[in-house]
């Protein structure tokens, strides 16, 4: 009997060890279930970032091609009165003369 239990006590730690154990697991799947949702919801939140920045990256592009229009346009208006207030200043020049 004394043997019995002697033998009862080892069972019954191990039995509640693994139960614990059963414990712990799940409750380390629960905080990693809650941890992947939290990635997920902050992985969304940088994916719309991400869009919001790209989106932004197209805006000052398609801007500073207008921009470069812009700049070429005023060159060459610049260019034409440039070279009619020439020809003005070289007719003036032939009156004078």
């Amino acid at each position: 009997m004394k043997k019995r239990s002697f033998l009862l006590i080892p069972v019954l730690i191990l039995f509640f060890s693994l139960s614990s154990c059963v414990d712990f697991t799940e409750e380390a799947e629960k905080r990693i279930n809650e941890l992947k949702g939290k990635t997920d919801k902050l992985d969304s939140l940088i994916n719309r970032e991400v869009d919001k920045v790209l989106a932004l990256d197209s805006l000052i592009n398609k801007e500073s091609l207008k921009v470069k229009k812009l700049d070429s346009l005023i060159d060459k208006s610049a260019t034409k009165i440039d070279s009619v207030s020439k020809e003005k200043i070289r007719l003036i020049e032939e009156l004078m003369n």
